[in-house]
């Protein structure tokens, strides 16, 4: 088995959570400016943190707007859900012996809100948020954070993820990364690919 930790994203390749996040998003601006940005020009915000996004948005007194922010997400929490066969996907991946972690650009009061509920925590042993490191993604920080919390070689570290910000992150960490075709929205040429939770299984465990 190459690698020991198998490290996931979470918006995008655990959950699916454009939807809300984007008409969350889009609801904030308006509220904000007066004027009802289209969602196509919102996507540029899957993948980092909220506060970066409202800084590229222009936006001041950022801990209001975030609060907004999160406010409005709840009219979607309807919308956001686990992707098919992820639950398989987890369990398979422990059940072969590999240790299961998160990096993502959620703030830990974001992941309690938005991932905790769909009770599948317990297959992640390390967690590395937001508020965890200075940099975020693309940066290489949250990957290098994880990696001195588990204290393993960047060769036992696979990380999955669905945009370039994970792409980047993981390169400029020196560590192997997989797409999650599943929840991709860009088109990224990458050395491994997974169209489905599913080819994961049979890539890492078969």
């Amino acid at each position: 088995m190459q690698y020991k930790q198998i490290v996931f994203d979470v918006d995008g390749t655990l959950i699916d959570t454009e939807y809300a996040v984007l008409h969350s998003l889009q609801d904030t601006v308006e509220y904000m400016t007066g004027t009802k940005p289209k969602i196509e020009k919102l996507i540029f915000a899957l993948g980092i943190t909220g506060e970066d996004a409202l800084l590229q948005l222009g936006m001041t007194d950022i801990p209001f707007v975030l609060s907004l922010w999160d406010k409005n997400m709840e009219k979607y929490a309807s919308r956001v859900q686990v992707f098919d066969n992820i639950n398989n996907l987890l369990e398979q991946l422990t059940s072969c012996g590999y240790e299961l972690g998160i990096v993502t650009s959620k703030t830990k009061k974001e992941f309690m809100c938005d991932f905790s509920v769909f009770g599948i925590d317990n297959y992640f042993k390390t967690i590395v948020c937001a508020d965890d490191t200075n940099e975020h993604k693309p940066n290489p920080a949250p990957i290098l954070k994880y990696m001195e919390l588990v204290q393993c070689d960047k060769k036992e570290l696979l990380y999955i993820g669905d945009s370039v910000y994970d792409m980047e992150c993981a390169m400029r960490a020196g560590i192997d990364f997989a797409l999650a075709g599943w929840g991709q929205k860009e088109n990224l040429n990458t050395p491994i690919s997974y169209l489905t939770p599913l080819d994961a299984i049979q890539h890492l465990c078969i």
